[in-house]
């Protein structure tokens, strides 16, 4: 038996003939699609409003008045209207004033129920997705692309107040779970899918330079470059390909960013790693590159509980500038040592690798140049010693470069 979608009783009213004509018109199957979208939404707001009407029927408890303690009586129903994700949605609800006529006391027990605000036209999904477009698009083009995909029309001023009122509102949010944190308060972690739990927990810390706009609103004025620095936590999975290889996967992605310093950036990434289970997370990983801030970090936040790991990448790059700075002007034999050495420190030779660097600080034929260039690189590698066994690394199947920042 087939069933006619358009003879829905809870649209009796609906213009039936009219959509029954445009699906026999549409040539393209495209056009079909966007026709049967509309109809969708069509019955999604009466589906939507019909509900609402039965709510509004309801029995109302009536509060209160706050001035002088009698309970407000209703006066009757008034129209609202809201414009959300199926367009604009229409309702009625009871309004309840206070029998001593006190100034200013009204109240929509079914608009608070709903969790819509007083002079609110524009619903919360329809905002979120603005603000979520709005972080990936300038907000021209977010506009645009919203109304097409909606049919919702908001300008780009509005997404630019949007996205500045639920920024200020997450500030505030942050601040205080921060104060609450500095206080000594508990922070309760993300739940979990059971699976994801059981994997490492991963952090990677580096800074990055970005242009910020001179004037608030406007791109006019030079352009200035600051650094943020930004913090990516994931947990480390596995997935095995179609070719039947095991390669790395990062589940649960977080990412901790602040325009300003190191200082500032510790106490958001220790709320954020307690958020993803730093506590109960069966192992710990921090990556990062020799920046003696994000070490500093890590020593006085995570060395309980994480296990560090000096950029692979980074570390190579030094050894290239101490066999540059050995053989200088003899490009192929540089090459060759660099090549060695970094055989050597990948596969387990770091011991070996800190010796032979040490007996070239001690030969008589170094430059001065070429002397304090090996001095720095041994030195850091001496500093990180205990962060460069990268064959046990691998061995544990545990990333070897902070690519999940970078």
């Amino acid at each position: 038996m087939t069933i006619d979608l358009l003879d829905s009783p809870c649209l009796a009213e609906a213009p039936r003939l009219l959509w029954r004509q445009r699906l026999r018109d549409a040539a393209s199957l495209s056009a079909l699609v966007w026709i049967g979208f509309e109809i969708g939404l069509w019955l999604a707001r009466g589906i939507v409003e019909q509900e609402l009407e039965r709510r509004a029927q309801a029995p109302t408890s009536w509060p209160e008045c706050p001035h002088c303690g009698r309970r407000l009586h209703s006066k009757g129903f008034r129209a609202r209207q809201l414009t959300t994700w199926l367009g604009t949605i229409r309702w009625r609800r009871r309004v309840g004033r206070c029998p001593g006529h006190c100034d200013g006391v009204q109240a929509m027990p079914l608009d608070e129920a709903l969790g819509v605000q007083p002079y609110q036209h524009i619903s919360v999904e329809v905002e979120r997705l603005g603000c979520l477009l709005s972080l990936f698009l300038p907000f021209e083009l977010a506009s645009e692309l919203m109304r097409q995909m909606s049919g919702v029309s908001v300008s780009s001023s509005s997404l630019w107040q949007w996205v500045q009122r639920r920024g200020q509102q997450a500030v505030e949010q942050l601040e205080r779970q921060l104060s609450h944190l500095a206080n000594g308060g508990n922070i309760e972690p993300d739940d979990l899918d059971e699976a994801v739990a059981q994997m490492a927990l991963v952090m990677a810390a580096d800074g990055v330079m970005v242009p910020i706009r001179p004037q608030v609103g406007t791109s006019q004025g030079k352009t200035r470059w600051l650094e943020v620095k930004v913090a990516v936590l994931a947990r480390l999975g596995q997935r095995v390909t179609r070719s039947g290889r095991s390669v790395t996967q990062l589940y649960h992605r977080r990412l901790v960013a602040v325009l300003g310093s190191i200082e500032e950036l510790a106490p958001r990434l220790q709320l954020e790693a307690l958020r993803q289970g730093l506590l109960s997370a069966p192992k710990v990983v921090w990556l990062s590159d020799g920046g003696k801030g994000f070490w500093r970090l890590y020593r006085h936040y995570f060395a309980t509980y994480a296990v560090a790991i000096l950029d692979f990448y980074h570390a190579a790059s030094h050894l290239w500038r101490a066999a540059a700075a050995w053989l200088d002007g003899r490009t192929s034999s540089a090459k060759w040592c660099f090549q060695r050495w970094r055989h050597l420190l990948r596969h387990g030779g770091d011991r070996q690798l800190l010796r032979e660097l040490t007996r070239l600080i001690q030969r008589d034929e170094l430059t001065p140049s070429s002397r304090k260039t090996l001095i720095q690189v041994q030195q850091y590698l001496q500093d990180h010693r205990s962060h460069i066994h990268y064959h046990d690394y691998a061995q544990q199947e545990l990333p070897l470069g902070s690519g999940i920042v970078e």
